[in-house]
């Protein structure tokens, strides 16, 4: 006996649909019709409820709703947001959400209609379902059908993973079974955007393979993107959550929002869950996790204006003088800004960057609108001049900081000429509002983080040094990419090797403290490196011995120091130890974390011990 019936097709713009319809005795009911106008628009219905599917939307009357996985970054209550098990939006018709008492109003009036272009926008840019249902266990008025539906379906509908991987029928049997009714009816309306779902089916598969994007690929997603007319917002929603839902940066990003939402409930920021926010922020940028999913999540609790500044920081406070300046009217006042301004006013934007103050480029934003909105009224162009001048500055700074900060964390750091003149300009810049000014910007404050491993120490090195060699004519730009280069490969290679003999060391040595052990082991990593074609000669001598040296000192660390420093809550040893070990400490925090979990030990308590480095 047929358990259901199915439509499917496609609308002249790209969406393609399924209309299921399950339940008892379906093959006995006629439930759908079909326009003999010929412009595809399909009418489904089941006593008192109706959805009609037409090229440009739908209309619908009766009991239901919509639901789909939730996307990253989408507007989001806050309820949802902090449990986790939540990953899908459920829209019932009819349902207005109460702010005062945080829950929801129903009304009989469920009809209504919607376009594609909302569907795809509000919803899931991909896929998004509706429904209706037939059955006697929920009748009523509308308003006590759609309350009895969200409390019979609603818990599950917004915690199953079926939702998110289009598991029709697995949606089906879930709903029906929930409905506990063997007459029951479920209609099911599937919709797919197959435009968006092209662009992120290649966006995806671009991704996941290096978590990066190169130029030739990114402009096959520009012709896609323009080919179908997929805007700019589509795009980056559709990107960011491609990004989110890779595996090595959804953990971190939840642990963020959850620090976030916890915070925002609380209206403060303690100073362990700032050391905690810091400290995922900085292993982002280690992991290449695109600071959007942060800025993100930074917006929309911001939204609930719960996290509140009892005090402004002085430099926001400096930075809004400045600002506000700009656009003192009275001739007899100079308000422009000068050098020493500008100095104040970037050392402002290092501090908020470095606290993640984003009251900071409010202010700039605010500042932006007011200067556009004074030169639409015939204000001076003298202030556009200003505002121009200070807004060049901040454009290299970000360049200038974010160049900097790659070759500092990041591993495989495309470095090129470009680049390095782009250094030096910005670097002549600088120091001509103030003598070294581009060192104590941009490199002190990094020299000084206690994550910074030697290679990025390396890296800042020659790369200062090299710039300043530049503007002496003591050295030429290709010499200086030469030298990055190298340190690059030499990096690499170190890495390789490194991740090479610990899983040798793991799987197969227990002793390989003699230089027969040591000799033995170099011999069959360089074998396995060349089959792997990682490597073309032999492993650099002085790098084997480092590899070697540090699996000792993290061993060293993992079985006789941690324990202590658990027990006796032991910071200063275990900061004597890192800072005198010269282990990465990204990769030590790892150990840490694993070495909990396996021990079941309360994460908090890593929290505490590690709370003095930030």
């Amino acid at each position: 006996m047929p358990r259901d019936i199915r439509l499917h097709g496609v609308t002249n713009n790209q969406i393609e649909y399924f209309l299921i319809a399950a339940g008892a005795e379906i093959h006995r009911r006629f439930f759908f019709n079909v326009d003999e106008s010929g412009d595809g628009t399909i009418r489904v219905f089941s006593p008192a409820n109706e959805l009609v599917l037409s090229p440009d939307g739908i209309k619908h009357r009766g009991n239901g709703g919509s639901f789909c996985e939730y996307m990253f970054g989408v507007d989001q209550p806050l309820a949802d947001q902090a449990k986790s098990e939540v990953i899908n939006r459920l829209v019932m018709y009819g349902a207005i959400y109460d702010k005062t008492s945080g829950g929801l109003i129903f009304s009989d009036r469920t009809e209504g209609s919607l376009s594609f272009e909302k569907i795809f926008f509000d919803g899931n840019a991909i896929c998004n379902y509706f429904f209706f249902v037939n059955s006697a266990r929920v009748s009523g008025t509308s308003q006590v059908q759609q309350e009895e539906l969200l409390r019979l379906l609603g818990k599950a509908i917004k915690r199953s993973p079926a939702v998110g991987h289009g598991l029709d029928n697995v949606i089906i049997d879930e709903i029906l079974q929930l409905l506990d009714d063997p007459h029951a009816q479920l209609f099911l309306f599937k919709l797919i955007n197959r435009k968006h779902q092209e662009y992120h089916k290649l966006f995806e598969s671009l991704y996941l393979k290096s978590k990066k994007i190169a130029d030739e690929d990114f402009a096959v997603l520009s012709a896609i993107a323009s080919r179908h007319g997929i805007d700019r917002y589509q795009q980056e929603r559709i990107r960011i959550d491609v990004m989110y839902k890779h595996p090595d940066n959804k953990r971190i990003v939840d642990e963020y929002k959850n620090i976030l939402i916890s915070c925002n409930r609380k209206g403060e920021i303690n100073k362990l869950e700032n050391a905690r926010l810091t400290r995922l922020k900085t292993l982002s940028v280690r992991n290449k996790i695109p600071g959007a999913l942060f800025y993100t999540l930074d917006e929309m609790l911001k939204k609930d204006k719960k996290i509140v500044v009892l005090e402004e920081s002085e430099y926001i406070s400096e930075t809004r003088q400045i600002m506000e300046g700009l656009f003192l009217t009275e001739r007899q006042i100079d308000n422009s800004i000068n050098r020493e301004d500008m100095l104040k006013l970037l050392f402002a934007k290092k501090k908020a960057a470095e606290n993640r103050d984003h009251a900071f480029e409010e202010v700039l934003l605010d500042a932006s609108k007011l200067c556009d909105e004074k030169i639409r009224d015939g204000a001076d162009a003298s202030l556009l001049d200003g505002f121009s001048y200070m807004i060049t500055f901040f454009d290299r700074y970000d360049s200038t900081s974010s160049i900097v900060n790659q070759l500092a964390f990041m591993e495989n750091v495309k470095v090129s000429e470009e680049m390095l003149r782009s250094l030096l300009g910005n670097k002549q810049e600088f120091d001509r509002l103030k003598p070294g000014l581009f060192e104590e910007l941009f490199i002190t404050g990094i020299n000084d983080n206690k994550y910074l491993g030697k290679y990025g120490r390396k890296k800042l090195d020659t790369l200062l040094s090299g710039l300043k060699q530049i503007e002496e004519k003591q050295m030429t730009t290709p010499q200086l990419l030469a030298m990055l280069l190298a340190l690059d490969e030499e990096e690499r290679t170190y890495l390789t090797v490194l991740e090479h003999v610990r899983e040798r060391i793991r799987n197969f040595y227990s002793k390989f403290s003699t230089k027969t052990d040591q000799e033995l082991l170099k011999s069959e990593i360089t074998q396995e490196l060349h089959h792997k074609k990682v490597l073309g000669g032999e492993i650099p001598e002085h790098l084997f011995i480092e590899t070697i040296l540090t699996i000792k000192k993290e061993a060293v660390y993992l079985h006789s120091l941690l324990p202590d420093i658990i027990t006796n809550r032991d910071i200063a040893l275990r900061e004597d130890f890192l800072e005198n070990s010269g282990l990465d400490r990204f990769y030590v925090e790892e150990m840490e974390r694993e070495y909990f979990e396996l021990n079941e030990l309360d994460m908090d308590d890593l929290y505490q011990i590690r709370k003095g480095l930030n």
